[in-house]
């Protein structure tokens, strides 16, 4: 990107044309540069050259990564750039700004939104925003163990073999889903909590969408209304470029239905925002972050103690199938993944069915 000042990696630009030619999403191209950006800056602030790099580096660098350093860095110069020694505002990206963060091994100021989007390089730990969780961590790593890959495979010089890039340990966290009944009342909460009607009609069939599918929250906000028929198969595309098929219920079909009979509009998205700078587009349509603001919204307005995302849908469909008798090779096509291994971290038997379970089944439960 012209302008861009984010430090890159050597043969950075040629990894990434490579993952596009072999038909990676945009998305995972943006998030790739991004995590491997995190690297390149890390070696910035290290002095450490590419070439020396050894697995203590790497060791150092998962800290670095835990402590968010790749955020707080960049924080800390754009403040600095804003103030001289009285005190007063100074203009951002000046000349002076980069000498001043040459001097600091040559790593770039950013502005407010260049540090929302690294703030988006994962998630915090137990709600504290100075940590970067274990699965954060993994991620970003992933992507630079993949890049050495990618250099080997194209014989250029890799410094270390890229399983020497090993992964963090992740707690084994006891899984949280939603009693049905908490779910069901968070998906009619647009009903009672939104005041313009056709925005609640909105709100309401894209969370009936997503209960009814278990779809990812990026796949429900990429539907076009086109692909809605009366009777609710849907064929969307997923991760990797992958179509599959998903079935609305026909609850979720009447709450679709009904929404789109108050639209008066020819735009092709399902979900269409009702003002602001996204109807200006080209292809104007809710964004996810729109939809999980309200989800959120939507938990603490019912006081849901169990905390819920669209993630959090997704995960609840997959069990609630399951613990209704679902074959779990069923649910691995009906949510898009590649191998059922992937699916068995999402099917956790809630405690009330484990519960249940254990009553029936139990050989000594007569007193």
């Amino acid at each position: 990107m012209e302008g861009d000042k984010t430090p890159k990696l050597e043969r950075q630009n040629e990894y990434l044309l490579s993952l596009y030619n072999d038909d990676y999403s945009d998305e995972t191209v943006y998030n790739y540069n991004r995590d491997l950006s995190f690297f390149a800056e890390y070696l910035l602030l290290s002095n450490t050259s590419f070439e020396n790099i050894s697995k203590l580096t790497i060791t150092y660098y998962k800290g670095w990564l835990k402590e968010r350093n790749h955020i707080h860095q960049k924080v800390h110069e754009q403040e600095m750039a804003k103030q001289d020694g009285d005190g007063k505002k100074k203009p951002q990206n000046t000349v002076e700004t980069r000498k001043n963060a040459s001097k600091s091994n040559d790593v770039a100021s950013v502005d407010q939104k260049d540090v929302k989007k690294l703030q988006k390089g994962g998630f915090v730990k137990n709600n504290n925003p100075e940590q970067l969780d274990a699965l954060s961590i993994n991620r970003i790593l992933v992507a630079l163990r993949n890049y050495l890959r990618f250099l080997v495979e194209y014989d250029y010089p890799a410094p270390i073999a890229p399983d020497a890039v090993t992964l963090v340990r992740l707690a084994k966290k006891k899984p949280q889903v939603p009693s049905l009944d908490e779910v069901v009342a968070l998906v009619e909460a647009p009903t009672h909590y939104e005041a313009v009607s056709i925005i609640a009609l909105r709100n309401r069939a894209a969370l009936e969408l997503l209960l009814a599918t278990g779809m990812r929250i990026s796949e429900v906000v990429s539907i076009n209304r086109d692909q809605i028929n009366g009777e609710g198969k849907l064929l969307v595309r997923g991760k990797g470029r992958k179509d599959r098929f998903v079935y609305l219920t026909p609850r979720a079909v009447g709450h679709v239905q009904e929404y789109l009979k108050n639209r008066v509009d020819s735009y092709p998205a399902l979900f269409l925002p009702t003002s602001g700078r996204r109807l200006k587009g080209n292809d104007p349509r809710i964004s996810t972050n729109y939809l999980q603001m309200k989800i959120a919204y939507y938990r603490r307005m019912l006081e849901i103690v169990v905390p819920i995302s669209a993630h959090t849908i997704r995960h609840a469909y997959a069990t609630y199938l399951v613990e209704n008798g679902a074959n779990p090779a069923a649910i691995q096509i009906l949510l898009g993944h590649e191998s059922l291994q992937t699916t068995t971290k999402y099917v956790h038997a809630s405690d009330k069915y484990a519960e249940e379970t254990h009553k029936e089944f139990h050989p000594a439960m007569d007193e």
